[in-house]
């Protein structure tokens, strides 16, 4: 009998199904028939060779990673620009979104809600070219302002101080105003009679900020907080790759563009795979966490 419900409901949906055929395919063809090159880890790959004639090391590859000079300054460098581009993704869209909230002019707010989210649509490709001509220290918009007050130029592109936080500040301007849409979504769905009886109560604005927007909040800020920590190690290749150069690897370099250096620069492919593979691993296991934590502080469910 069950069978039978089943067949005639593939024949009622086969549409549906069709339709995500295609999208079934991509996901197989790009996510998961790779994982077969995850053996180049264990082995001195050759490509003439392939997976299957070249030499098998087992974990000589990983204890090259473990002695490579900097290796812990990279990993440094990732955790801390990741966890600083999450904190920062995190505390400006919210402050935005309670500020654009009490904001009274409807046609002013949606065209600030059009400019901020704008740069979110735009690659690194572009975005790196914008910011390298306006941090330029010859001629760039930045330094020119600096100089009006009478200051030396500064090139934030080549200062390794400067550059992790050049990093962070330029990320946190592409994506807070996605996250500002978010917020702003979390608190349209709170019951406005709770502002009528604060009202009632004599709360002003900052009360009724604190006391119940906040609150309204919560579940979606927790929610936010705890599925980004899967990007501990997700500093960002496409971002850093566009922006970096050698003067500042010291800060600047992270666990993708090591791996990039090393593939498909140096051709060590068994090296970076092996530390490609690290952080896959390490980074699925703070996926893990996030999602539980999502189900118990946010009541999270994927399905």
């Amino acid at each position: 009998m069950k069978k039978h419900n089943f067949g005639k409901g593939l024949m009622r949906e086969w549409p549906m199904h069709l339709m995500m055929l295609p999208a079934v395919l991509l996901v197989i063809l790009f996510s998961y028939i790779p994982y077969a090159g995850l053996a180049i880890a264990f082995e001195r790959f050759n490509p003439s060779k392939g997976f299957f004639g070249s030499p098998f090391v087992g974990w000589d590859n990983f204890e090259y990673m473990i002695k490579m000079p900097g290796i812990s300054q990279v990993i440094w460098n990732t955790v801390y620009i990741a966890c600083m581009k999450m904190v920062g993704g995190l505390i400006v869209p919210i402050v935005f979104a309670l500020l654009l909230n009490e904001v009274i002019h409807t046609k002013f707010k949606r065209a600030v809600q059009t400019l901020i989210y704008l740069p979110h649509f735009l690659s690194w490709v572009i975005l790196g070219g914008v910011l390298t001509d306006i941090l330029s220290p010859s001629g760039g918009l930045v330094n020119i302002l600096i100089g009006w007050f009478g200051a030396e130029p500064v090139f934030f592109l080549g200062n390794e101080k400067l550059f992790p936080y050049v990093l962070v500040a330029s990320d946190i301007w592409k994506e807070f105003g996605f996250g500002t849409i978010i917020y702003l979504a979390a608190i349209t769905s709170i019951n406005p009679v709770l502002y009528e009886a604060a009202i009632c109560d004599g709360a002003n604005r900052w009360r009724q900020v604190w006391h119940i927007t906040l609150p309204g909040m919560t579940p979606i800020i927790v929610l936010m907080m705890t599925l980004s920590l899967g990007n501990v190690l997700n500093a960002g290749f496409d971002q850093v790759f566009n922006l970096y150069s050698p003067v500042v690897y010291r800060t600047g370099d992270i666990l993708d563009t090591l791996v990039y250096r090393l593939g498909l620069i140096d051709a060590q492919y068994g090296v970076a795979t092996a530390v490609g593979l690290f952080k896959s691993v390490v980074s699925t296991m703070f996926i893990v966490i996030s999602y539980i934590c999502a189900f118990r502080f946010a009541n999270y469910r994927i399905f």
